[in-house]
């Protein structure tokens, strides 16, 4: 008789015990790929570059600084472009149609995000328009927009409500990150602005030729601003994501703090259940060891079954929560960069796998401690 078959068969001699606690760990585990989707959305860490730095007003974000920064920036030892940016703030037909919208620098733009790709051709195009726009994929299919559309846009900042864009490319990001971005030129915005915004820029995002100078050029950054109207903080791209979240809250603790109960619950519920079928099996099991099995053959049999219900259960909710986020972000804009990492998929399939050894364990060695005399006597 083989191992396998035994597992087999024992599994599926009470069919609906065995559906329903796959089902709990397939809902423990699609709980979990959705909890490091939303991370992974609100951290940034994922798609954000190792060789970018961010410099914004040291006071807060929302304050500008000199465009002529700039320039002092650029002739820092290390690095090596560099390009600034404002935040827009407009809507779309209805107030609830957010997205971001960025007034970009069009000649460094592609140096700084090389993984933001634009057609050559519709970038040819958008450069040679004054009033051209990019979007992103994600949000130019939300909205059903096509390149050559006119795009229309109301602000309530900088003083000019109305405002309109041809859109002349769509971009695409090659590392699976933000696609739901709208950009369009600095000259256009400098041009329809009142004289106290022109010449301001929201904050820089520039590369450096070295990853590991990163903090040496942070430092030189800010010192270089030291004691001027208007200071800079510099920071690593994935430390200024993270640091914008923590202004909504330990959003980390908060989800880590949720997997850790509905872990430990199905730890409860799965280990209950296995005690329960070794003890509605222990005539069999003990004449298993009369007939000659071993009691490690035993222990690994129950173990075994705990394994297998934890593989097909976390295989099923980390597939099913990968497969909900190729669809993209279902959150209208809420959460841009839904997107759950191979690597969290396997995350996941190995702590299925791990709560399944804890929950079988101890059944498994009351099942190899079973002795076949006492075991017999209580049939």
């Amino acid at each position: 008789m083989k191992f396998k078959a035994l597992i087999w068969a024992n599994l599926f001699r009470k069919k609906a015990r065995f559906i329903l606690t796959i089902g709990s760990f397939a809902v423990a585990m699609f709980l979990f790929g959705l909890l490091a989707v939303v991370k992974g959305a609100f951290g940034g860490a994922e798609i954000a570059g190792a060789d970018r730095l961010v410099t914004i007003n040291k006071v807060s974000i929302i304050m500008s600084m000199p465009l002529a920064y700039g320039e002092r920036i650029k002739r820092i030892p290390g690095v090596k472009s560099i390009a600034h940016y404002n935040w827009f703030g407009g809507v779309y037909q209805d107030e609830r149609n957010f997205f971001p919208q960025f007034v970009i620098d069009v000649e460094n733009q592609r140096k700084v995000f090389p993984e933001m790709v634009v057609p050559d051709d519709q970038w040819k195009k958008f450069k040679e328009d004054r009033q051209g726009a990019i979007a992103g994929r994600k949000i130019a299919e939300r909205f059903g927009w096509k390149v050559g559309d006119r795009i229309p846009l109301k602000s309530s900042f900088f003083g000019v409500r109305d405002w309109e864009f041809n859109l002349d490319g769509i971009y695409t990001n090659e590392k699976k990150g933000v696609e739901d971005q709208f950009w369009f030129h600095w000259d256009y915005f400098e041009e329809k602005v009142p004289e106290r915004v022109k010449g301001r820029v929201g904050w820089w995002t520039l590369r450096v030729e070295n990853p590991d100078d990163a903090v040496r050029i942070a430092k030189a950054i800010d010192a270089e601003f030291a004691n001027s109207p208007d200071e800079t903080k510099t920071d690593t791209e994935s430390n200024f994501a993270a640091n914008w979240v923590k202004q909504m809250g330990n959003i980390e603790f908060l989800i880590l703090s949720i997997g850790g109960v509905v872990f430990f619950t199905l730890l409860l519920v799965t280990g209950n259940t296995m005690a329960i079928a070794v003890r509605e099996r222990t005539a069999e099991l003990a004449v298993l060891k009369a007939i000659g099995y071993s009691n490690r053959f035993v222990m690994f049999l129950v173990l075994g079954e705990a394994l297998v219900i934890a593989a097909i259960g976390g295989a099923l909710g980390m597939g099913l929560a990968k497969l909900i986020s190729l669809r993209g972000d279902p959150t209208g804009g809420l959460l841009p960069i839904f997107f759950l990492p191979n690597k969290a998929v396997v995350l996941g399939v190995a702590i299925a796998l791990a709560i399944g050894a804890a929950s079988g364990l101890l059944p498994a060695l009351g099942a190899m401690r079973l002795r076949v005399v006492d075991a017999l006597r209580r049939v």
